[in-house]
C-alpha cells in the first residue's frame, strides 16, 4: 500500500512537519507492506509561486502567521475550494478594508486568484503517482489548501482514499470538516499516532474501521458518523521519534533557502502540567488532551542526538508546550555534556530561577517562550498564570544574564481588568527597556476552542460567535462554521481604547529604543557598582557603598514585599539605632529613591531590582537571536490582532 502524505502552504518553511514524520515512521514499521512518503506541497508552493509572481520571506509569513487572526491565508485558498477564483472577493474586500493596505490588498487578489492552478496542478501531481491513501496534516492555515487539494485529488481519483487530522480536526472541527465536505473520506480527530495506523491496516485488510476511536467515516449512503473520541491519551512510550528524511534535501532545492536556515523539530512531551492544574483561561493549545506527558529522558536524548546525526542540523524546536522540569536534572546535563554544539528553543515557565535558566543556556538552548503575557499580577491572576508580574520582570532579567534570547506577548482584554491596572505599568516601562521587550503591540484575546473562555461562559463570554473570516471563507450556514472555528468573537471586555494606545505606544518605544539600553550591576562585595543608558534616566554610574542597601539590593534579587525586606534586613542589622531612623522609613524610603532611578520594578505590592549581573552581555545581542525564524513576528500593524511568539511557537507543532 503506498501512502502519501502532504503538508500544504502555510505550514512554516524552516521546520518539517513533526506529525507526517511521525506518522511515517508508524506506517512504515507498525502496517507491514507500506511505503509511507511525505509530500511537502508548502515548499512546492514556494517554487511555483516565486516563479510567477513577486513573493517574499516576509510575505509568505504574514498568510501563515501574522494574518492567522484574520484568516488571509485560508481565504488565499477558498478560490480552489469552490472552483472560483473570484469567490467572494466582495466580501473578503469590504471585510478587511481596514485591516489591510492597499498593496497587501492587491496581493491578497492575486493569490486568491491563482491558487486553483496551483492546487490543480498539485493534484495531477500526486495522482500520476498512484498513492492508494493521500494523508493531510492541517492546523491554522492549512485547512482551506488542504481541503481544496483533497477535492481536486478525488475529483481525479475517485479510488484514492483521502485522509485528514491534526490541530483543525480536534472532536467537533473534525466532525464538522468530514461532515461538509464529503470527498474527504476519513478524518481522524484527536491524537493520531494509533488511529491512523490502525486506520491503514484496515483498508490494507480490507477491514471495517468504523470501531476506531476518534474517526470519522461514511456510511454506504455517504451519511457521516463520528466514532466518540478515545478518552485516553498517548502514553510517552508510544510516541514515535519522526521520520524526516526527504525534507531537507527537498528544502535544500528550494527557493526557501534563500530566506532561511532549516530546523529540526522534536518533542518530548504532550500536554501541559500547569494546565492540569491550573487551566490559563485563554489557552486552547492542547485541545481535547490536557494531560501531561514526557517522554523518558534517555529516549529523548537519544532522539535529539540521533536526529542531529542523521541530519547534520544542530538548530531544533522543541514543540513541548511547556518543559518537563525533570529534564532540569536529567536531560539537561547530558546536553550540556553531550559535546554537540546544540542550539535549541523551549517553551518554560516564567517563575524558573536563574540557576535553572543558566543551566538551560550550558545546555545549547539558545531561545525561550516563558508565556510572559502580562507584568501586572492581578492581570495574570485573571489569566491563572501562577506568576506575578514581578516574577516576569525577573525571568526577563535573569535570561538576560545568562544570554538567552526571550520572546513573549502583551495580552489584554480580560474580563475584570481595568485602566489602573496598566497604569503603573505603562509607567515603568522606561525602567525595563534594556530588557527584552515584547514581540509587538499588546493583543486583544480571541476566544479559542478548548480554552476556559470558550467552555465556561461564566468566566465572562457569551454569545460566542465564528470569526467573520470563516463566513467569508466558507460556504457553510453558521451553525457548521460555529463547530468547524477554533477561534472566535465576542463582546469585548477589559481595559478601553486609550489605555490601549498608550500602552501600544509605550511597548512600541520600548522596541525602539532597546537596543541602545543598558542597566547592569557588578557586585564587588563592599560595593556595588550600576551602570546605566537609558532615555528616562540622566546618570551613567552609580555605587551602592552603605552596608543596609547593599543588603537590601541583594535581599531584592527575588520578589519582596516591604515587610519582607524590612524583617530580613532586621536579621541583619539587629545593632542598627532605632532612633536614628525606623527601618520601615529607611526601607521606604529607599525603595522610592530606587524607583526614581530605575533600578527597582514594582507590582503587587512586590519589587525586584531590574539590573543583570555585568556579563559583557551586549555582545551578545545578536540579530537572530531578536527575530528567530521559528517565533519571527511581522511589523506588519495590518494585522487585526498579534499572534506572536506564542502562536508561532504552536505554529511548529502540528502533532499527529
Amino acid at each position: 500500500m503506498r501512502v502519501l502524505l502532504i503538508n500544504m502552504p502555510w505550514a512554516p518553511l524552516e521546520t518539517p512537519s513533526l506529525a507526517l514524520g511521525i506518522l511515517k515512521r508508524a506506517a512504515a514499521e507498525k502496517v507491514p507492506g507500506t511505503q509511507a512518503e511525505v509530500l511537502h506541497a508548502n515548499l512546492e508552493y514556494i517554487d511555483w509561486i516565486t516563479s510567477r509572481t513577486e513573493f517574499t520571506r516576509e510575505e509568505y509569513d504574514y498568510y501563515a502567521l501574522s494574518s492567522y487572526f484574520l484568516g488571509c491565508g485560508d481565504w488565499v485558498f477558498s478560490s480552489a475550494l469552490y472552483d472560483d477564483p473570484e469567490w467572494k472577493n466582495e466580501e473578503f474586500t469590504e471585510a478587511m478594508r481596514e485591516e489591510l493596505s492597499e498593496s497587501r490588498m492587491a496581493l491578497t487578489h492575486e493569490l486568491h486568484a491563482s491558487a486553483p492552478e496551483f492546487i490543480e496542478e498539485l493534484a495531477e501531481r500526486v495522482v500520476a503517482e498512484a498513492p492508494d491513501v493521500v494523508g493531510f496534516t492541517s492546523s491554522y492555515q492549512q485547512n482551506v489548501a488542504a481541503l481544496a487539494a483533497a477535492k481536486h485529488i478525488k475529483r481525479l481519483a475517485p479510488e484514492t482514499v483521502v485522509v485528514m487530522g491534526g490541530a483543525n480536526c480536534d472532536a467537533e472541527q473534525g466532525a464538522a470538516a468530514h461532515r461538509n465536505f464529503p470527498f474527504v473520506d476519513y478524518v481522524v480527530r484527536g491524537e493520531g499516532d494509533v488511529a491512523f495506523v490502525r486506520l491503514l491496516t484496515a483498508l490494507r485488510d480490507g477491514a471495517t474501521p468504523t470501531a476506531i476511536p476518534g474517526l470519522c467515516w461514511r456510511k454506504a449512503d455517504g451519511t457521516s458518523v463520528a466514532t466518540p473520541m478515545s478518552t485516553v491519551p498517548l502514553p510517552p512510550g508510544a510516541i514515535l521519534m519522526p521520520d524526516h528524511g526527504g525534507y531537507f534535501e527537498r528544502f535544500a532545492a528550494s527557493a526557501a533557502r534563500n530566506w532561511t536556515e532549516p530546523l529540526l523539530v522534536v518533542e518530548g512531551a504532550r500536554g501541559c502540567w500547569w494546565g492540569e492544574k491550573h487551566h490559563c483561561t485563554f489557552c486552547g493549545l492542547n485541545g481535547s488532551f490536557m494531560e501531561f506527558r514526557s517522554k523518558s529522558p534517555d529516549t529523548f536524548y537519544d532522539e535529539i542526538i540521533s536526529l542531529a546525526r542523521e541530519h547534520q542540523v544542530l538548530d531544533m524546536y522543541v514543540v513541548d508546550n511547556i518543559l518537563d522540569m525533570g529534564y532540569l536534572t536529567s536531560l539537561v546535563p547530558r546536553l550540556t555534556e553531550s559535546g554537540y554544539d546544540l542550539r535549541l528553543r523551549v517553551e518554560i515557565k516564567a517563575n524558573m530561577r536563574r540557576s535553572q535558566l543558566r543551566a538551560l543556556a550550558e545546555a545549547g538552548i539558545i531561545h525561550v517562550q516563558p508565556g510572559i503575557e502580562s507584568l501586572n499580577s492581578r492581570v495574570l491572576g485573571l489569566m491563572d498564570k501562577g506568576v506575578s508580574g514581578c516574577q516576569n520582570v525577573r525571568m526577563l532579567r535573569d535570561a538576560a544574564e545568562v544570554g538567552l534570547s526571550v520572546a513573549w506577548n502583551y495580552l489584554r482584554g480580560f474580563p475584570g481588568e481595568r485602566d489602573q491596572d496598566y497604569d503603573p505599568i505603562i509607567e515603568q516601562i522606561p525602567a525595563v527597556e534594556h530588557l527584552t521587550p515584547s514581540a509587538e503591540a499588546s493583543s486583544p484575546i480571541t476566544i479559542e476552542r478548548f480554552s476556559p473562555y470558550f467552555n465556561r461562559p461564566e468566566l465572562g463570554f457569551s454569545q460566542l460567535r465564528a470569526k467573520k473570516h470563516y463566513r467569508f471563507t466558507y460556504d457553510l450556514p453558521e451553525e457548521e462554521l460555529y463547530d468547524l472555528a477554533y477561534i472566535f468573537e465576542s463582546q469585548p471586555q477589559g481595559i478601553g481604547e486609550e489605555t490601549a494606545q498608550r500602552l501600544d505606544d509605550a511597548l512600541q518605544t520600548w522596541r525602539d529604543v532597546h537596543p541602545a539600553s543598558r542597566l547592569t550591576h557588578l557586585d564587588l562585595d563592599d560595593r556595588i557598582v550600576l551602570v546605566n543608558q537609558r532615555r528616562a534616566f540622566d546618570w551613567n554610574t552609580l555605587e551602592l557603598t552603605e552596608p543596609l542597601e547593599i543588603a537590601a539590593f541583594r535581599l531584592l534579587d527575588r520578589p519582596r514585599t516591604p515587610a519582607a525586606l524590612i524583617r530580613d534586613l532586621a536579621r541583619n542589622f539587629p545593632e542598627r539605632p532605632a532612633a536614628e531612623k525606623t527601618l520601615e522609613n529607611t526601607v521606604s524610603d529607599l525603595l522610592k529613591h530606587w524607583l526614581r532611578l530605575g533600578l527597582v520594578f514594582t507590582d503587587g505590592g512586590q519589587y525586584i531590582h531590574i539590573a543583570p549581573r555585568a556579563v559583557n552581555g551586549e555582545l551578545l545581542r545578536l540579530n537572530v537571536e531578536r527575530r528567530p525564524d521559528h517565533w519571527e513576528v511581522s511589523d506588519d500593524a495590518e494585522a487585526e490582532e498579534g499572534t506572536g511568539p506564542r502562536l508561532a511557537a504552536a505554529l511548529a507543532y502540528d502533532g499527529p
